[in-house]
């Protein structure tokens, strides 16, 4: 019996449980095209106002994952990813692979595009020159195996129906649902035959999942889900109610990452998360005897420069300048607008919009608002205040990296909007709120 699109789609319009052949029909149908984009698009809203139980999460992640390859690994260490839910600023996976390859781990990441106000890790891979974001797989298994880590997009092979998905999501306001943010991550992770995997899940003023308890609905969910589909996965909760970085935007948060590895700039807030993820990671994979321990391998990783190293040598393996590091500033594009932006008083930073600051982005052409549009990844905010700064006519909320004088114009205006300026600076909150395991 033929299941029709629009049927499964009324089952879930209307509340009720699909079954796992319906998903995976559902699914298949995403894959050959029979699916048509108004039909994905109408699915991806039902479940949104409907929800998943934990069976039909579990069916559509195994569906999407078995939509194409999937990968096994024969290498000598534990093969091991990070994800993470999104944030502004939020560039952690490019500084966390080669510190865990530096380790002795394997860290095949497959990564996404920009979705929202959130900038995507392979936007801002593809600010480097020559890199290839989408190489085949025999080259992403080589460069995993010769470096330790490669950081890709995914492939026609890998995860095809969700790499459909995961494009429409973007523009029908359909990208903070729970069951599809799990299905969507999980799927492309199950099909990089992992052995290992670390979340990590931000609530905030610029997270999807603003408050804290969403946060961890959706944490649990994924550890739940993974462990349940033979994936041991931990997650930690992360603050996001301020950029996690000073820098938002693609190859503005690439310059930032190697000022970040070579030691030229090493803000606190993003070397935690960094090393608190990349811990959690060598205590699963058996690195590690604990996460403490895991904190001391990583900071020696990082502090060395073994980690820097590995970095550039995954951007050469995969096509990018062999002095990509050391002279990242010839080749990055860049803005031919650079100005700073003052608040309209003396002050505090006493809150940020977060989200905001990641729209503002956005309309400078950093983002998208449809799945065929391009990007620019020269435009972008640097040198964005922390809530506790103080901000005065010598220290502007941040800087404007913009294509023309009207938007630079408007991307002010909007900084302005998302920053509070106050007298006084808020309590400090923790950047880990929490972990959480099967």
């Amino acid at each position: 019996m033929t299941l029709l699109p629009q049927e499964i789609i009324r089952v879930k319009r209307d509340g009720g449980a699909l079954q796992a052949d319906q998903i995976e029909a559902f699914v298949e149908g995403m894959t050959s095209g029979r699916v048509s984009e108004g039909q994905a698009a109408s699915f991806a809203m039902a479940v949104f106002f409907r929800g998943m139980s934990l069976d039909e999460r579990v069916a559509l992640t195994r569906a999407m994952m078995r939509s194409g390859e999937v990968l096994a690994w024969d290498l000598p260490g534990p093969v091991l990813d990070k994800h993470s839910t999104g944030g502004v600023g939020d560039t952690v996976s490019l500084a966390l692979a080669p510190a865990v390859a530096a380790c002795g781990g394997y860290v095949p990441m497959i990564s996404g595009r920009g979705l929202g106000h959130t900038g995507g890790t392979l936007d801002k891979f593809d600010s480097i020159p020559g890199y290839a974001t989408q190489p085949d797989i025999a080259t992403f298994r080589r460069v995993t195996r010769e470096v330790g880590c490669a950081i890709i997009g995914q492939t026609a092979d890998l995860a095809p129906a969700d790499k459909r998905l995961y494009a429409i999501r973007d523009v029908t306001a359909t990208v903070e649902s729970i069951d599809l943010i799990t299905a969507s991550i999980l799927s492309k992770k199950l099909a990089a035959g992992l052995q290992g995997l670390v979340m990590d899940v931000k609530f905030g003023s610029g997270a999807f999942m603003s408050e804290e308890e969403g946060a961890r609905r959706l944490a649990q969910s994924l550890v739940a889900v993974a462990n349940g589909a033979g994936l041991p996965t931990t997650a930690l909760l992360t603050d996001m109610n301020e950029p996690l970085a000073s820098a938002a935007g693609n190859a503005v948060e690439v310059a930032y990452v190697c000022d970040y590895l070579t030691g030229r700039r090493r803000e606190p807030r993003f070397h935690e998360v960094t090393v608190a993820l990349a811990a959690e990671m060598l205590a699963l994979g058996g690195l590690a005897l604990d996460a403490a321990d895991g904190r001391r391998r990583i900071e020696a990783a990082v502090e060395s420069g073994r980690a820097c190293e590995t970095f550039s040598a995954m951007v050469t393996a995969l096509g990018g300048p062999s002095d990509f590091v050391s002279r990242h500033e010839a080749h990055l594009p860049r803005a031919p607008i650079v100005r700073p932006v003052h608040a309209d008083r003396d002050g505090v930073v006493a809150r940020i919009a977060t989200r905001d600051v990641g729209l503002a982005v956005v309309a400078l052409g950093g983002g998208r608002t449809r799945p065929q549009d391009g990007i620019d990844h020269a435009v972008g905010l640097t040198e964005l205040a922390p809530l506790g700064a103080r901000v005065d006519a010598g220290r502007p909320l941040g800087v404007v990296h913009a294509r023309d004088e009207a938007s630079a114009e408007a991307a002010a205006g909007a900084l302005r909007a998302a920053y509070a300026v106050g007298e006084a600076a808020a309590e400090p909150s923790l950047i880990v709120l929490e972990r959480i395991a099967a």
